[in-house]
């Protein structure tokens, strides 16, 4: 258990809030359909993914340096131990973000209320969420995730190969950076060409999402306000992409070397 190291704990916690934060983004769809304020809820969603984002960037380096201080001996075992732990952080993160989803659908329910109320003003918004008094009342809606959620969803509403699309996603998304750096050492005198390939990795896993994920979800929450389509088809949809996002991470285990070892491979077609 030598591998378990201060800077790598620091990077766990990390990696866990950003996960975090990435699934309870699903919330504020349901939030918007559910208040029938579609428009407002696109720009809170957009600040969270911006965040989550920004924060995997930062997170990067720390990451990094993890290469940098292992031993000289069994490197490739020390390092794979530490990675793999930071692959469980994702998950935890994820079923953390779950058991969040209830109490986060309604607090974004009257986050976007006010954000209409300030004029779309985020700083507003901000500040009034910090005050004692929206504290107070955000805390009574704190619940956890019950059975009664699953109740009327309808199997069949759900398209699996969707499911298959976002977990793959997941998947690829989660290991992207920790697969190129550990490519790093597979193929050390094409490093920096391995480690940089984490951006590209990332890069197509994002595209993939918003060109295959984001679009049909947008279009149930507009079906929703339009009375063209139920809510309950809409949660039902969002609790598939939650449920595919955890196993995704989980997939991201098995996938870890196999995508260290094609992105090494890659490297010797890079001249």
């Amino acid at each position: 258990m030598d591998f378990l190291t201060v800077n790598l704990l620091f990077i766990f916690f990390f990696l866990f809030l950003i996960h975090s934060v990435e699934t309870l983004a699903y919330a504020v769809r349901l939030s918007g359909a559910r208040v029938r304020m579609i428009a407002s809820a696109l720009s809170l969603f957009n600040i969270m993914v911006i965040v989550s984002r920004l924060a995997n960037m930062m997170q990067q380096p720390f990451t990094g340096s993890l290469i940098d201080s292992a031993p000289t001996e069994n490197t490739l075992e020390f390092v794979e131990n530490q990675f793999r732990v930071l692959i469980g952080a994702s998950t935890l993160g994820t079923l953390f973000g779950i058991v969040l989803l209830p109490t986060f659908i309604a607090l974004f329910s009257r986050a976007i209320i006010h954000l209409s109320e300030e004029k779309g003003s985020v700083p507003a918004l901000i500040k009034k969420g910090m005050t004692f008094e929206f504290i107070r009342r955000g805390v009574k809606h704190f619940s956890l995730p019950k059975l009664s959620y699953l109740k009327n969803i309808n199997i069949e509403d759900i398209p699996i190969n969707l499911f298959l699309v976002n977990l793959i996603i997941t998947a690829i998304y989660t290991i992207g950076v920790l697969s190129a750096l550990y490519a790093a050492l597979l193929v050390p005198d094409k490093a920096t060409t391995a480690i940089m390939a984490s951006g590209l990795i990332n890069g197509v896993a994002t595209i993939l999402l918003v060109i295959f994920i984001d679009p049909k979800i947008s279009v149930l929450a507009d079906d929703v306000v339009n009375q063209r389509g139920s809510y309950l088809t809409l949660k039902s949809i969002s609790l598939l992409m939650i449920t595919s996002r955890l196993l995704g991470t989980l997939f991201a285990q098995v996938l870890f070397i196999p995508g260290a070892k094609y992105v090494a491979w890659l490297t010797k077609f890079i001249v």
